[in-house]
Order: C-alpha cells, then sequence, then structure tokens
C-alpha cells in the first residue's frame, strides 16, 4: 500500500536527458543570446535604447531553449505546452521594426538550440549579425531631416520655400498650420551637404520667426 502511495510513475514517463546536455544546452543559448544583445547594442539606431530588452533577449533565448527540450522529449510536456503557451497575449507594442527582427531571431536560435542543431545555430547567427552590421550601420549622405519653419505672412513662407527649394536636395512638405500669428510648415528636407547652413540661411529671410531642423526617423505624426 505504501510502496502504491510513493509510487509516482509520472517520473517514470519522462524522457532522460543529462544534467550535462542541459547546462550544455543552456551554455551555447546564452553565448548566442549574448552575441544577440551586443549586435543589437552596436546596430540601435532609435530614440530611446532600452537595457532591459537586450537583456530580454539573452533570457528569450534560454528560456526558448529550455521548452524545445522539454517539448522534444516528452509527448505529454509538448501537449501541456502548446496549451499553455496558445492563451498568452503579448500587449507591449514594438516601435522599432528591427526590434521585432531581434526577438524573431532570439527566438529562433533558442529552437535550433534546443532540437540539438547547434553549428546551425552558431553559423546562422554570425551570418545574420555581419548582415545587421554592414546594412544597419551602413552611412548614407541622403539623410532625410524633418524642418519646422514659423512665418509672420505668405511672403515670408513663399521665400522660405524657394530657398530650401535652391539649396535643398528635395524636399516635402507635411503640413501647414496658420493661425492668427502667422504660418508654421513642416516638411521633410534631404541636404544637399551634412550641415545645417540652410537654417542660418532661412532665419535672414525677411519674416521668419524661426527655424528648426530635426533628425526624421522615418515616423511621422499629424
Amino acid at each position: 500500500m505504501l510502496e502504491n502511495l510513493f509510487n509516482f510513475t509520472f517520473l517514470s514517463k519522462a524522457a532522460s536527458i543529462s544534467v550535462l546536455d542541459i547546462l550544455f544546452a543552456l551554455a551555447i543559448s546564452f553565448a548566442l543570446g549574448l552575441f544577440i544583445f551586443f549586435v543589437y547594442k552596436k546596430t540601435f539606431n532609435g530614440v530611446m535604447y532600452s537595457s532591459s530588452f537586450g537583456i530580454s533577449l539573452i533570457a528569450m533565448d534560454m528560456i526558448t531553449t529550455l521548452i524545445i527540450l522539454a517539448v522534444s522529449s516528452n509527448l505529454i510536456a509538448s501537449l501541456g505546452m502548446v496549451g499553455a503557451l496558445s492563451i498568452v497575449r503579448f500587449r507591449t507594442v514594438i516601435k522599432e521594426p528591427l526590434d521585432l527582427v531581434f526577438l524573431f531571431w532570439s527566438i529562433t536560435a533558442g529552437i535550433i538550440v534546443g532540437v540539438g542543431l547547434i553549428p546551425l545555430a552558431v553559423i546562422g547567427s554570425v551570418v545574420i549579425g555581419v548582415i545587421l552590421f554592414v546594412f544597419v550601420n551602413k552611412k548614407t549622405t541622403d539623410t532625410p531631416y524633418v524642418m519646422i519653419i514659423s512665418c509672420e505672412d505668405n511672403r515670408a513662407e513663399a521665400d522660405s520655400i524657394a530657398l530650401i527649394k535652391a539649396q535643398a536636395g528635395k524636399y516635402l512638405l507635411k503640413s501647414k498650420t496658420v493661425s492668427a500669428g502667422g504660418v508654421e510648415l513642416t516638411l521633410e528636407v534631404r541636404l544637399k551637404e551634412n550641415t545645417a547652413k540652410l537654417v542660418n540661411n532661412l532665419l535672414a529671410v525677411g519674416g521668419v520667426q524661426n527655424a528648426v531642423l530635426v533628425s526624421y526617423n522615418g515616423e511621422y505624426y499629424m
């Protein structure tokens, strides 16, 4: 009676995964997570850098490896894991497209390590990291900027547009606000040279109250 009471049959159903195999898989996942975090830190071009997001990439890689080890070694665990993960909902908004790439990269690396394809995970991560280094950090002279100009009247507006047309490579009017105090223009401009001389020249135009030039990250909100 006592033997049946303490006979935990579910322990016999678990597949035998050695401790060394688990530690080795977690070590590889940790190393790949560090590499992904390093690439994320060096290629980040957003507004606010989040170190917690970089650390979450390492944790995501290792957690995914544990899940795949459990799923691949036990049928009951795989069914339970599918049911548990199906009710998880993520509410965090991904603002940077590259953040989604790094999340998917971290999860994919954990999956590949979990199934034992370690050379594929290492070589693939190195290739992806090199590609991101080359293309994300690639400098371009055709950098977009947002320019905000405050004018007193329509004549100052016309003179400002004429000056931008003559000295800027390209420009596009984004918005125009007219009030009793004057006119405010918001434009996307691409400078012929990586200098801010255009802003100084705009202040010399009669009727221009102020001019602001800011970096443009590809997002625009009305």
